[in-house]
């Protein structure tokens, strides 16, 4: 049967059909099993688990990771060295060669795979483009590219072009061989099955005389897959069905997906986009605020974020500037805020279920426990926390402050306030050891002043013990409890919850929040972040939270100093270890992991932990804390560091978050170029809680890159937590910083919320707009249905 035939025997291929049933619309020669395959590798990228759910639409939000003007690709004279560039060129000679003479017998050989190409006309002095084949069926590997990439085959090479001393040309390493684009060889592309090469190593192995099939060759059929290398597009290749979409005009570059490689999903994109019945896009924007906000109808953006129009500047999609671009940008980023701004509304037209009251002898009997003053900040925010406690509304409050800057105190005023009225409060954190370091400063606090029980819950306490907490919680008799995720854990019931205190909330998903607010009903909720966000950007991300900010240090506080060192200064780094000590102070090393990794070429913490308490400290005690040792060890070394026993600390990065200990003045952060900025604000944010003056000193590795210079740099600079983290936004992008994933918010398809700030203001503004200023109006009610029933805009988390 013909595909146009299957056509029209199916329904209209629309937004909303499923992908396992693009083989019924003669999609691209897609088989039932191929169309079952893209939908599969889709999924996960699609955060869908069924594949009978992944959609035309998810395909077409598949974005291409570049756009090549294929009418006007730059010639070989115009290379230049460092020059990111594709090439359209054809194969003069390719072929593999034995590397590495000294190579350790042992392991499986070692080839590079060379072409030679240069234009059509070869007119050109040729260039290179290589990649590494290694294994033990590397022999078969080459066999098969050599097949793949015969004389005269055409294919385009993108990558960062060097030149090559010793063959005295331009060289382009890749890093597998499907970064490799083959095209059509004729400039009269209406016939197929003509590429020039076997398809694909099935076929090679397919051609094979069947008796003269070996284990061998099957063997390397499969070493071939599990070693990533190989171009799965076993039937794809043998026709050009689309040859005119491939050359000659503007080209969308996919990253590979699954099986499918970039020249295949164009195909694919294309055709679904050919045949697609357009009236099935519903336009969910208003016309009116498509026309205030000068963007082009969705239909129009898709096509073209796919397919530039030939009159397009390619710059303006590069930069993501485009009509397509700015269109689809601003939904996604409209429909983020108008959700978080709806569950906001809606939030405050509930009552919550416990009556908080606060007078005299109630902030009295509070505040008595503090052993200093406040700062002015601190005072502000807690005023603030006490009055949303007070209404009739329940607290949704984000307190942002900067490492140090006293978070943890005013946390622990709201929970007294909640305990003064007969109710509970739970201060969730993200790891035990800084559950049981909140833990131990909370009892101290309270201990001979106020008669409240305080216990910790984590999950590596004894079952006995765990269970004992539990049913105490259960029964009321305890008033407060800190711990980890092991208070959302099912055998946790709560008396009477009333206020929940969230610590680091980015570490924590969005579900694993909702879950500890549901212990209460309609409890009071404070979440506490040391990640400094710019305003703007918080108010997005946390939209559904009011924002307070301690901005404001406490007094007696030196700013700690830091300095960037490389391996050639660590004979003074010691030095100044030793003074330290010498001094009565006490040091933090901390390294990025525990065992080695080949790959990043770093230092374990574990063998340097030997190596400097045996051999270059060996005067001092020298304490070892990493993630893979039990609870109880960690307590014990925290324990013995906090109360000065161990001078010297190495650890990973388990201390970042929250741990306070005022003797600790030095801190070294092996291989900083590895952590980002905020990461090591936090790391640093460990030291220089004293009145000494504390130094941080960040060791940097033998491959020390361009970006790493200028990221290291501005710790130097300046201890502003909202300047680095800005630097750290623009440097790696939200994802790391703010944990969007953990947060709850959607992945954005094609926004970014740091290169798009504006296009976010924007949108934010309007959506605010909408659900405020409007009022209730039929286009706002027909908005929220809209926000309520569609699955990505989950946060709205209403009705």
């Amino acid at each position: 049967m013909s595909g146009d035939e299957k056509k029209s025997n199916a329904s209209k291929l629309t937004f909303q059909t499923p992908l396992v049933s693009l083989h019924e619309y003669g999609i691209a020669g897609l088989t039932k099993h191929r169309a079952r395959k893209l939908a599969l590798a889709l999924a996960t990228i699609a955060e869908k688990r069924n594949l009978n759910e992944v959609t035309v639409e998810d395909l077409l939000y598949y974005l291409p990771m570049r756009w090549e003007d294929r009418s006007n690709l730059i010639k070989i004279p115009q290379l230049r060295v460092g020059m990111e560039a594709s090439l359209d060129l054809y194969v003069r000679v390719a072929g593999g060669y034995k590397v590495g003479k000294n190579r350790d017998p042992k392991q499986p050989p070692l080839y590079i795979f060379e072409i030679s190409a240069s234009d059509a006309e070869m007119f050109y002095k040729p260039v290179v483009v290589w990649w590494f084949v290694s294994g033990k069926r590397a022999e078969q590997i080459i066999k098969y590219h050599e097949s793949r990439f015969k004389r005269g085959t055409r294919f385009v090479a993108y990558g960062k072009w060097e030149w090559d001393i010793k063959k005295a040309t331009f060289s382009l390493k890749i890093n597998k061989p499907d970064e490799l684009e083959i095209l059509p060889v004729d400039t009269d592309l209406s016939s197929p099955g003509n590429s020039g090469a076997s398809s694909t190593l099935f076929d090679y192995f397919a051609k094979t005389d069947a008796s003269a099939t070996t284990q061998s060759d099957l063997k390397a059929k499969d070493d071939f897959e599990e070693s990533e290398e190989s171009l799965e597009d076993e039937e794809f290749d043998e026709s050009d069905q689309f040859p005119m979409i491939h050359t000659g005009r503007r080209v969308p570059v996919y990253r590979k997906l699954g099986i499918f490689q970039t020249k295949k999903l164009r195909e694919i994109i294309f055709d679904v986009l050919q045949k697609l019945d357009y009236d099935s896009i519903e336009e969910k924007l208003p016309q009116s605020l498509l026309k205030r906000q000068n963007l082009i109808p969705l239909r129009q953006a898709i096509r073209e974020i796919h397919f530039p129009p030939e009159n397009s500047d390619l710059k303006e999609y590069i930069q993501a500037r485009s009509q397509a671009h700015q269109r689809l940008i601003f939904e996604e980023f409209f429909w983020v805020s108008f959700c978080l701004q709806l569950k906001r509304r809606e939030r405050e037209l509930e009552r919550k279920g416990t009556v908080i009251e606060i007078n005299d002898a109630i902030r009295q009997r509070i505040f008595s426990i503090l052993p200093f003053e406040l700062t002015s900040a601190q005072k502000r925010v807690v005023e603030r926390i006490f009055k949303d406690m007070t209404s009739e509304v329940p607290m949704n409050r984000l307190i942002q402050g900067d490492v140090g800057s006293g978070k943890t105190i005013v946390a622990l005023l709201a929970m007294l306030l909640a305990m003064e009225n007969g109710y509970q409060a739970a201060l969730m954190v993200p790891t035990e050891i800084l559950a049981e370091q909140h833990a131990r400063k909370i009892k101290s606090l309270l201990e001979g002043k106020l008669p409240y029980k305080v216990e910790l819950l984590v999950g590596g306490l004894k079952p006995s013990e765990k269970r004992r907490i539990q049913k105490e919680i259960a029964e009321g008799k305890v008033d407060a409890v800190i711990g980890t995720h092991a208070l959302i854990q099912e055998g946790v019931k709560f008396k009477n919850l009333g206020l929940a205190v969230i610590d680091e909330q980015h570490r924590f998903g969005v579900l694993q929040r909702a879950e500890l607010q549901s212990r209460g009903y309609n409890i009071d909720v404070l979440v506490m972040t040391a990640t400094p966000i710019p305003r703007s950007l918080a108010m997005t991300v946390y939209g559904d939270l009011e924002i307070s900010v301690i901005d404001e240090l406490p007094p007696g506080r030196t700013p700690v100093k830091t300095v960037v060192l490389g391996e050639d200064k660590r004979e003074g780094v010691y030095r100044g270890i030793k003074r330290e000590v010498d001094l009565g102070r006490q040091v933090y090393i901390v390294y990025p992991l525990v065992e080695e990794s080949e790959k990043m070429d770093l230092k374990a913490a574990t063998e340097m932990y030997e190596k400097l308490s045996k051999q270059i400290f060996p005067q001092y005690r020298v304490g070892l804390l990493h993630g893979k040792m039990r609870p109880a060890e960690k307590d014990e070394i925290m324990r013995d560091f906090a109360s000065g026993k161990i001078q010297i600390l190495v650890s990973t990065t388990v201390i970042e978050v929250g741990v306070d200990v005022p003797n600790a003045s030095l801190m070294i952060v092996e291989h900083a170029e590895r952590f980002g900025l905020s990461q090591l604000h936090q790391l640093r944010g460990r030291v220089g809680r004293g009145a000494s003056q504390s130094y941080c000193v960040l060791m940097t590795g033998d491959k020390k890159t361009e970006t790493a210079k200028e990221r290291l740099g501005i710790m130097e600079e300046t201890n502003d937590g909202f300047k680095i983290a800005e630097k750290d936004l623009e440097l790696r992008g939200p994802g790391d910083i703010l944990g969007t994933k953990q947060s709850g918010l959607p992945d954005f398809r094609v926004g970014n919320i740091v290169r798009d700030l504006e296009i976010l203001e924007r949108a934010r503004i309007e959506a605010q707009n909408y659900l405020k200023d409007k009022g209730l109006t039929a286009e706002t009610a027909k908005m929220i249905e809209i926000a309520k029933s569609n699955p990505r805009f989950r946060l709205a988390g209403i009705g």
